[in-house]
């Protein structure tokens, strides 16, 4: 999941990042969901799977890489 709100330009550059890298993902707008834009607000964008964060603000491909070989 990409954590993040709409019009956010690192929001859009880790989602580019990530279809650059060939991985898909769910976007979830947190300005949606009042539980989750207190969890995130201005900490966004936040990658995160199912064993929890894989990074935040700015795309780290050898998280993104080490998540996915697990």
């Amino acid at each position: 999941m990409l954590y993040g709100r709409r019009d956010c330009p690192l929001c859009e550059e880790m989602g580019a990042g990530l279809e650059a890298l060939g991985v898909g993902f769910d976007f979830v707008d947190i300005d949606a969901d009042p539980a989750l834009r207190a969890r995130y607000d201005w900490d966004v964008p936040v990658l995160g799977g199912a064993a929890g964060e894989v990074c935040r603000h700015r795309l780290d491909p050898g998280a993104v890489r080490a998540y996915l070989s697990r």
